[in-house]
């Protein structure tokens, strides 16, 4: 995500695409350029990107103002960098989903493992979720731009797996609803992270928890899977009967 620097307060701000910082960072300079992350994280969550300036960013940081220039450019880069941050965000690349090298375990693990990763972060993965929701309400673009940069195009690449392990040609709309209801599995994780603590803390209480938790999802997910291949074999047969 990018967000101009020191923008006037607003729910309107357009952030653009995501491209590169605009420094590369030096190995000396990766703790200060984390705590930045943090800081900022932190404080978008918070206030908003609008009502964040980045003299408070620094502040809390701990690091000269000059410094945020210096990693990400501005505030919009800053921003940007905060919602890319594969500490906290499940950012999956498509590419890994790859149906013609993974079987649909295969590809089903890929995908969970993005959802269950960041949680190993505790308390940021949560921040990153309300950074989330804010971006829904008061939204720069950034939240499209994720829609159109990397949703779409992992749900495309979960669909041709599912067709293939289906052995189906074209994708209908109950191999799109499918591809939903499994990644609806993982996205639980985040938007429901406050129930599960509240009623069974302990199925994501630790790393241990975490990939057990993953594992199940695969098996849910190959579950469901079964079910629309029998449901489709079963409305096959009606037809030929």
């Amino acid at each position: 995500m990018n967000c101009a620097a020191d923008l006037s307060s607003t729910s309107s701000q357009t952030v653009s695409s995501p491209g590169p910082s605009a420094t590369a960072v030096r190995s000396d300079g990766i703790e200060a350029r984390n705590r930045l992350l943090d800081a900022a994280l932190r404080l978008f969550a918070d206030q908003s990107f609008a009502k964040t300036s980045i003299r408070e960013i620094a502040q809390a940081a701990q690091v000269n103002v000059a410094a945020i220039s210096y990693y990400f450019g501005d505030k919009e880069g800053l921003y940007r960098a905060v919602f890319d941050d594969p500490r906290t965000n499940p950012n999956l690349d498509p590419a890994d989903l790859n149906p013609a090298v993974l079987d649909l375990p295969g590809t089903l693990h890929c995908l969970f493992s993005g959802f269950v990763a960041p949680l190993q972060a505790g308390e940021a993965a949560a921040q990153c979720m309300k950074l989330h929701f804010r971006e829904l309400l008061e939204p720069t673009g950034m939240w499209q731009a994720e829609i159109e940069q990397r949703i779409k195009p992992a749900h495309a690449a979960l669909v041709q797996a599912l067709c293939r392990h289906l052995n189906i040609a074209d994708a209908d709309d109950d191999v799109h609803r499918l591809a939903f209801g499994i990644s609806g599995l993982g996205i639980m994780l985040h938007v429901g992270v406050d129930v599960m603590q509240a009623i069974r803390p302990q199925v994501i209480a630790s790393p241990s928890a975490l990939d057990a938790y993953q594992a199940r999802l695969v098996d849910y997910g190959l579950a469901m899977v079964e079910d629309e291949k029998r449901r489709r074999q079963g409305a096959s047969a009606g037809l030929q009967a």
